[in-house]
C-alpha cells in the first residue's frame, strides 16, 4: 500500500487517500467508555477532541459522567444509548450518554520508526510550514506528546513531499495501554 510521491499531482492523489481512508475500528469492551457529550456531536461516527472542563461544570451532578475522558484526546462515538436528556448549562440541547473509544490516528512520522507494529513514543517535530497540507499528518489532534502509540498499518511515504525535506511516512497509531 506504500507508495512514493514525486510530483504535486500525485501529493494530492496521496493527500486524498490518506484522508479518506477510514479503517473499521476492532474494539474490545474493556476500551468502550460511557460518559455524556451534548445532543449535537451525539452521531455514530462523530470524531472529537476533549477539551478543558468549563468552570460551570464545577457544581453539576452529572460531572463525573462528563469528564471522565483525557483533555487533549481524540475519541470516536460508536454508540448514542437510548434514554433520557440532561440539561447542561455549556452543551444547547443539552447532554445524552454514548458509548466511545480512542480511535486509531494516521499521522506522519521519521521513516526510520515505521515499522509495523512497533511502538514509539510521539513527540512531534518542529515545523515552520503552517500552510502545508500535510500538517495535519504532522500534528494530528488527538495525539499527545510523550505518550506512547503502537504503529497498526504503514500506509504510505511521503517522500518528496515535505516541505521540511524530511522522509516522512503516513501511519496509522493506536495508543499503547
Amino acid at each position: 500500500m506504500a507508495g512514493d510521491v514525486e510530483g504535486s499531482d500525485k501529493s494530492d492523489d496521496l493527500w486524498e487517500r490518506f484522508k479518506a481512508e477510514d479503517v473499521e475500528l476492532d474494539v474490545s469492551e474493556s476500551e468502550v467508555i460511557v460518559t455524556l457529550i451534548g445532543m449535537r456531536l451525539a452521531r455514530e461516527g462523530v470524531e472529537f477532541v476533549v477539551n478543558k472542563t468549563p468552570d460551570e461544570c464545577e457544581n453539576c451532578r452529572m460531572r463525573n459522567t462528563c469528564t471522565n475522558l483525557d483533555e487533549g484526546r481524540r475519541y470516536r462515538v460508536l454508540k448514542v444509548r437510548s434514554g433520557t436528556g440532561h440539561d447542561c448549562p455549556i452543551h444547547d440541547g443539552g447532554v445524552i450518554a454514548v458509548e466511545v473509544v480512542e480511535p486509531t490516528i494516521k499521522a506522519a512520522i521519521d521513516s526510520k520508526k515505521c515499522f509495523d507494529r512497533s511502538k514509539i513514543v510521539y513527540v512531534p517535530k518542529v515545523c515552520s510550514f503552517i500552510d502545508c497540507k500535510f500538517r495535519d499528518f504532522c500534528f494530528p489532534p488527538g495525539l499527545i506528546r510523550g505518550d506512547k502509540y503502537v504503529i497498526l498499518n504503514v500506509l504510505g511515504d511521503l517522500q518528496d513531499s515535505c516541505q521540511d525535506n524530511r522522509s516522512l511516512k503516513v501511519v496509522e497509531l493506536k495508543r499503547a495501554v
